[in-house]
């Protein structure tokens, strides 16, 4: 293998066990379900309101670190509660955080509104339709991932979003659209869901996506690499599930608005 070979998948053994390792933690809380899974999730949501502080303020962690106790604890009242006036206290950690702030302040209460409502969405989404529809979510998500990763690795070419994602290229984007519609034709032989599901796996495949690039768009305003170092080969919690918090936030749109032959949103 030539040094550049050597150089482009030098990062591939750290990732795939990293990787190996969320997916077992994720894969256990999707199953168990229940305060299972709501605390995981809750525990993701608040590491990274964290991380988005620490990206905007690295200077005062420790106001981060009470922000993320904060989302945690009124994430943890939010699936206690039911009723859209409940929804108002999402608005607490943007606030205090933005108030905070002299500088990027809308950019610290959109995400950390997003990053919340997303989490909360997750653990409703797994309530409401079982662990058969988030194996699906989750699925889209990850092979988008896989897909994207290595046909961009493989095949290079034009890049999706230059000034915004640097690494990412046409060829790793579609190739996740392609991996997501594979997913939606796999659930559509077990499950009463049409060839409608393909369709939307393609459409959430992309949102995923839009996350993906929210969060790379935030970090080189910020100027840094990764969200944190938490996470050996991926940088984050923020850099590894921004695109299911874009997935998340799509599927919450669905699950209120739309009907979707065969599946029971």
């Amino acid at each position: 293998m030539s040094t550049s070979q050597s150089t482009t998948w030098d990062d591939l053994t750290v990732r795939a066990v990293s990787g190996v390792a969320m997916t077992v933690v994720g894969a256990a809380g999707a199953i168990l379900g229940g305060v299972w899974f709501q605390m995981l999730v809750v525990f993701v949501t608040a590491v990274m309101v964290w991380e988005l502080w620490t990206m905007i303020r690295p200077d005062e962690p420790t106001k981060g670190m009470l922000l993320a106790a904060l989302a945690a604890s009124v994430m943890s009242g939010e699936l206690a509660q039911v009723g859209a006036l409940w929804m108002l206290l999402f608005l607490i950690v943007p606030v205090i955080g933005a108030s905070q702030l002299r500088s990027e302040v809308k950019t610290f209460f959109i995400f950390a509104l997003g990053i919340q409502v997303a989490g909360w969405g997750l653990v409703n989404f797994r309530n409401d339709y079982g662990f058969t529809w988030l194996l699906w979510l989750m699925s889209v998500v990850i092979i988008t991932d896989i897909f994207g990763y290595f046909a961009g690795k493989q095949l290079g070419g034009p890049k999706f979003w230059p000034r915004i994602s640097p690494k990412k290229t046409w060829s790793g984007t579609i190739a996740g659209w392609i991996g997501a519609a594979l997913i939606g034709f796999i659930f559509t032989l077990f499950t009463d869901a049409g060839l409608w599901i393909i369709l939307l796996s393609m459409l959430m495949s992309f949102a995923g996506q839009m996350g993906d690039i929210a969060e790379s768009a935030l970090k080189r305003r910020m100027g840094v690499k990764d969200s944190s170092a938490l996470i050996p080969g991926h940088g984050g919690l923020f850099d590894r599930f921004d695109a299911l918090l874009g997935a998340a936030l799509f599927m919450l749109l669905v699950a209120r608005v739309a009907y979707v032959p065969g599946v029971a949103f």
